[in-house]
């Protein structure tokens, strides 16, 4: 299939007002895959404007003829899945097992939300005084800005596309310089589906601060969700604010995994090995500080070490690879400098702990020795490198875990009462109970503290563009 690099406005693929383009490049060996058109200010405005003059037809079409087109989008991408696979490894880098993994994923979304297209509820009763009756309906938010990172191009992209689709809102999609390809293949797949000219549009400016903050001051912009760090999203909060402009923010994490006192040591490898390797450890519910009770923490370093050693390493495009590069040198030079500065602060690498001259690629790591609140457990490592840090008494656990801004996901194995218990306890969003793989458009995706605010996927995530509205009728 062809390889899409152009703007999306207007039913119309377009070069953007400057003609200029900026390069896409394939992490594993730095070679540029295409140059995609750089979106001006002018260009993400005009995207804007033809959102704002699409929405009243959409918001008016039906439920279920919205949900009609969402399905159609779901039943060609999945028979085209091993190609969006493909362009998710070629601009991304990721290991073939996560691309396919991220493609059936992001699908998903769009079969479950034009289900949830036509179930909408409201609400009518009357008045306790009895004087009248309530009736609360839901109706769309409006033009919707939708701002979507490197490490799920396509998941990303669909998590929020189809919610604000189904609830009949228009967009203008944002993706990451580093992976607009993908975004432009779903934009490209609604577009064959059936979704009207002007209601998905998609722009990539290059100066991407000004240029959100100018669609952010216009006045028909009424919703924002974005996916990525904290620090960008306190930014985009101040922004959204001058216009009072409904958020909804799936910001960053750094996930604790807990392992409990008689926890069975060979599944907590298991669930470590899934929960910190899906996606190379480049997600934001990457298990981050692993911490061990002293009783186990020894064999579970031993199994999980060898576990990490064997995982092999090299291009997604080859499939027996089980980990691929990371997106870029930049975070390939993060990851190494997270590592170089726990080992100076007393950590010991058992295994790992490499680069790669040749592609952004970096050996899973094992890191042991690691102290509570030494650097690399007060950042989010988004790379292939496993934390341990050991403790005696369980509520000192509980406490570490809790000691960070964030709060978007935790991992706890152990008994399962003990397990229950310590979850109830953890400040997060979502807890996996001796269960490393959590995400399913079904459920409710999203974090407390800095993780951000709202959540994605389940019937939350449609009501995330819609607003509430309340009719007051003589009875």
């Amino acid at each position: 299939m062809e390889i899409l690099a152009d703007l999306h406005i207007g039913g119309t693929w377009v070069p953007g007002e400057t003609g200029e383009r900026f390069p896409v490049i394939d992490p594993s060996d730095s070679s540029v895959i295409a140059e995609f058109a750089v979106a001006s200010r002018a260009d993400a405005l005009r995207a804007v404007d033809v959102a704002a003059a699409a929405f009243p037809a959409w918001r008016d079409t039906s439920p279920r003829d919205r949900a009609e087109v969402l399905r159609a989008a779901f039943e060609l991408l999945r028979e085209e899945r091993e190609w969006m696979a493909e362009l998710i490894i070629r601009e991304n880098g990721k290991a073939y097992a996560d691309a396919i993994g991220e493609a059936d994923y992001a699908i998903e979304f769009f079969r479950w939300f034009s289900e949830e297209a036509s179930r909408v509820g409201g609400d009518f009763r009357l008045a306790p005084r009895g004087d009248k009756r309530i009736v609360v309906s839901h109706e769309p938010i409006g033009v919707s800005l939708l701002v979507t990172p490197w490490n799920y191009p396509a998941a990303m992209a669909t998590r929020k596309l189809a919610p604000a689709l189904a609830a009949g809102c228009t967009t203008v999609l944002k993706p990451a310089m580093e992976t607009p390809l993908t975004a432009a293949y779903v934009v490209d797949a609604l577009q064959r589906a059936g979704v009207p000219d002007g209601v998905v549009n998609l722009v990539t400016p290059v100066e991407t601060g000004p240029v959100v903050d100018a669609m952010l001051h216009h006045p028909a912009v009424r919703k924002l969700s974005f996916t990525g760090s904290t620090e960008v999203g306190r930014i985009l909060l101040r922004e959204a604010a001058d216009q009072v402009i409904s958020t909804s923010m799936e910001l960053g994490g750094n996930a604790p995994f807990l392992v409990l006192p008689g926890a069975d040591v060979d599944a907590a490898v298991e669930g470590a090995m899934v929960a910190k390797m899906r996606n190379g450890g480049s997600a934001c519910t990457a298990a981050n500080r692993f911490y061990v009770h002293s009783s186990l923490h020894e064999e579970f370093a031993a199994k999980l070490s060898e576990a990490m050693a064997a995982v092999s390493v090299g291009s997604g495009l080859d499939r027996s690879h089980g980990l691929g590069a990371l997106v870029s040198l930049a975070e390939r030079d993060k990851v190494a400098s997270l590592v170089s500065t726990a080992v100076e602060e007393g950590a010991t690498t058992r295994t790992g702990g490499k680069g790669s001259d040749m592609g952004a690629f970096y050996d899973p790591t094992v890191l042991v020795g690691v102290e509570h609140g030494s650097t690399i457990t007060r950042h989010e490592i988004f790379g292939p490198v496993a934390a341990l840090i050991s403790y005696d008494d369980v509520d000192t656990a509980v406490e570490w875990a809790n000691a960070t801004e964030f709060g978007l996901i935790a991992y706890v194995y152990g008994e399962q009462s003990l397990a229950l218990r310590v979850a109830r306890r953890l400040e997060s969003g979502m807890v996996g109970i001796n269960r490393a793989l959590l995400s399913d458009p079904a459920a409710p995706f999203g974090g407390v503290k800095q993780s951000g605010l709202g959540r994605e996927g389940s019937s939350e995530g449609i009501h995330e563009f819609l607003e509430t509205k309340y009719l007051g009728l003589d009875v």
